[in-house]
């Protein structure tokens, strides 16, 4: 998107907001924004200490084999290894995984996909690891993968926990409800990789008091501490780990397969030890969106008006269980997408099966899902000769309103209000017959199609996510706020991986203190627990702990001129670094009264609690909500099924906008990413194995497919429950642009695209 298009898009977007330096609502840059530019940000890949030794990894070249033997001595034996390890060499428990401890740290007996690891060299030199690990003598015995989820509930057990994860069955309302009109589908996604910017690496460090320090780019430290404490038989406190600067993530960015095997060289040697994963082994080993099969039936009167929606929804989670019982909730919970439906009646499954493994990746279950309800509202539009917007506008929830789990949603819902935004936008130009650069065919300026072929689409997506975990999980932060020689310092362990929480907490302290000077501490394991960085939690619960330890340091800052004054604080405010009080008899500064002082609080934010799903899928699982609509507009040649996106335009509740060039970015992002899951990205696997496991074969969006991207309207209506009553931003746009962009190739083509991404097959109208 251009500068121009950025500018217009914010200013569009956002209300007019005083050209301040510091404080909320303030488009306040990024204190890492400069080094990341010029490319002298410190990544995990830049690690380095005395005497370090490098480590490789030997993997499966099998999604599904038995393991005979093992032979690791022509590894030892080579001229600079310093150490081999196998699951014999794991001195703890064996097992680990970020929801479920089911997946081995190198697997012993049997090997269930594709790239697990079996064996860990420690060398003096990179190049002599990878040979040392390719010398590891494995004898398989090649077992047939089961790679079709609707084969798992018949296969041989994969696993000894068995192929069934999980089972929801929703049911809401009345189950003998028919509608006048029924629409039917099966729908299929891909799976799509988080494809981090840069691949995982890292650095373990053996400690005199026989631990370990990993320097990892984590996104939950502290759960990846007690992982590997568990792992290396060590107590939690011997084990910390350092977060690096982490190059953006939009899943879980460090694998704990990698990070386990690293930390046993260390501790096995004695010696600093990196490990920096090449493409391909990022590939193989990371968790990746879950491949989804969806059957559908929605049910309507003749106005429209949804009666009831039946769903089936199988989730392939590969052979591990990872994040696959939260995604499921979630695919299950909002089935029917943004809409009233009295009555619903889903069941969803996750299921092991021989493929990659499968975990969170921004927006799991609620993606995939919205693109087959979003489907089915286009085949009942058209089915009524309904304009796909009316009919969605005749079905949309508003705040009040209840969820097929039997929760209210009791937070802001205005999706009328974004789906009219999108709908009344006025629509791109369209392109000229000639000359030719008025016209970008899709596929480029130089392919190979006609513009007789070009058909124009308009289509719609409507999308919501939750916010925070769900099902009973306890979210809770932990933050504290220290002031010196007029400088505030934030320790909080929420780690920065590109959402904006650094900016975030800077601000909030600027807003509360009046301090321009805030510096955010590097985050580690001594420092308190703040949780993942999923799920927009740390807009809301390390905000709003940093906000409570802020507010507590200006209490302490304010109560002895209160005192002197004869007045409570409450009558006493801080403006632009200056603290005056409610009758204007006060009035001083911040750094007056900071002068040879060190203020400090810590404190903490713990949402209110949720339930995890009964039996029939009922229960208040989430916190909040965040919703969205796009409206697409793509040209499609129809005779070769090339795909261009020529616009999107996005609506979104944001409850409050706290950044505004930040959470244009952000939206501009998800919405990007999106683009990338309707069109291009498909991690391909034939018979359990990845294909092209590189970014030559995974086809990811670049600033060049990239469309004109028009943030419509923000509405910022605040949600009561949350810390400054912002919502999240980065996951729902993810969640809805798919779907927009397939319902407006529908449009053009008049074909059904049922699957993501859109094969160029799916697009080609035959006989036009």
């Amino acid at each position: 998107m251009t500068n121009e298009a950025a500018t217009a898009t914010t200013a569009e977007a956002a209300p007019v907001i005083d050209p301040l330096t510091h404080g909320l609502g303030v488009s306040l840059p990024s204190a890492e924004a400069r080094a990341k530019t010029e490319g002298t940000f410190p990544y995990a890949a830049d690690l380095w200490a005395e005497g370090l030794l490098w480590a490789a990894v030997l993997r499966s070249p099998h999604p599904h084999a038995r393991i005979v033997s093992i032979d690791t001595s022509h590894a030892r034996d080579m001229p600079g290894v310093r150490a081999v390890v196998t699951h014999e060499d794991v001195p703890g428990a064996a097992l680990h995984g970020r929801g479920t401890a089911d997946r081995p740290v190198f697997a012993s007996e049997v090997v269930r996909h594709h790239g697990e690891p079996i064996a860990a060299v420690a060398a003096d030199h990179p190049d002599t690891a990878r040979m040392a690990a390719a010398a590891v003598i494995v004898e398989y015995e090649v077992l047939d993968p089961v790679t079709d989820p609707e084969q798992a509930f018949e296969a041989e057990p994969l696993h000894p926990d068995g192929n069934l994860i999980r089972h929801i069955p929703l049911r809401h309302g009345d189950p003998d409800a028919i509608g006048e009109i029924v629409v039917e589908g099966l729908y299929r996604i891909g799976r799509h990789d988080p494809a981090p910017i840069g691949a995982e690496a890292g650095l373990a460090v053996p400690r005199p008091d026989g631990g370990v320090e990993l320097y990892l780019a984590s996104t939950d430290p502290h759960a990846d501490r007690d992982t590997a404490a568990a792992c290396f038989a060590l107590e939690p406190d011997r084990v910390k780990i350092v977060v690096t600067g982490v190059p953006g993530a939009t899943a879980d960015r460090e694998d704990q397969g990698f990070q386990l095997p690293l930390g046993l060289l260390a501790l096995k040697t004695g010696c600093p030890v990196k490990l920096a994963a090449t493409r391909e082994e990022s590939f193989l080993g990371h968790a990746h969106r879950h491949p989804t099969l969806l059957r559908y039936r929605h049910h309507a009167d003749a106005e429209g008006k949804l009666v009831k929606v039946e769903a089936q929804i199988l989730l392939d989670a590969g052979p591990y269980a990872e994040t696959s019982s939260e995604a499921l909730a979630a695919a299950v919970a909002f089935a029917c997408g943004p809409y009233v439906i009295p009555n619903a009646f889903i069941e969803g499954w996750a299921v092991r099966t021989n493929n990659p493994p499968s975990g969170h990746v921004r927006g799991e279950g609620a993606m995939q899902v919205c693109a087959a309800y979003e489907a089915q509202m286009d085949k009942m539009a058209r089915k009524l000769g309904v304009d796909p917007a009316e009919l969605r506008l005749r079905n949309v929830m508003s705040t009040g309103d209840v969820l097929p789990t039997g929760q209210s949603v009791t937070c802001p819902a205005p999706v009328a209000e974004l789906l009219q935004a999108v709908r009344d936008f006025p629509l791109p130009a369209l392109p000229k017959d000639t000359p030719e650069d008025d016209w970008l065919l899709p596929g480029g300026p130089e392919g190979a199609g006609e513009p007789s072929a070009v058909r124009r689409g308009v289509g719609y997506g409507l999308g919501m996510v939750h916010m925070l975990g769900a099902e009973g999980a306890d979210e809770v932060s932990t933050a504290t706020v220290k002031v010196q020689d007029g400088v505030a310092t934030v320790l909080c362990a929420a780690v920065e991986t590109g959402q904006g929480f650094a900016t975030l907490a800077r601000q909030i302290v600027q807003e509360t203190l009046g301090i321009d000077e805030v510096h955010v501490a590097p985050v580690d394991t001594d420092q308190p627990s703040a949780g993942a960085s999923c799920r927009g939690r740390h807009t809301w619960v390390s905000g709003g702990a940093v906000e409570r330890a802020a507010k507590m340091v200006r209490t302490q800052l304010l109560q002895p001129l209160a005192h002197k004054f004869g007045m409570s604080t409450e009558l006493l405010q801080i403006t632009d670094g200056k603290i005056t009080s409610y009758d204007g008899v006060l009035s001083t500064t911040v750094a007056e009264e900071m002068d040879g002082k060190e203020l400090w609080a810590t404190a903490q934010c713990r949402p209110h609690p949720t339930e995890p799903l009964d039996d029939t899928g009922q229960g208040d699982a989430f916190v909040g909500m965040a919703f969205c609509a796009i409206r697409a507009v793509v040209d499609v040649d129809i005779e070769l099924g090339s795909v261009r996106v020529v616009e999107l335009a996005v609506a979104q509740d944001v409850g409050r906008i706290l950044n505004p060039a930040q959470l244009a970015a952000r939206i501009e992002a998800g919405v990007t990413q999106g683009v990338g899951v309707a069109l291009t990205e498909n991690l391909r696997t034939a018979r359990g194995l990845i294909r092209h496991p590189d970014l030559t074969g995974y086809a990811l969006p670049t600033a060049l497919d990239a469309p004109d991207i028009r943030i419509v309207k923000l509405v910022e209506e605040r949600d009561v429950v949350a810390p400054f009553g912002a919502k999240a931003v980065s996951a729902v746009p993810v969640v809805t642009s798919p779907a927009a962009v397939a319902s407006a190739v529908r449009a053009a083509t008049g074909r059904p695209v049922n699957r993501l991404p859109i094969r160029p097959q799916a697009a080609v109208v035959t006989g036009a």
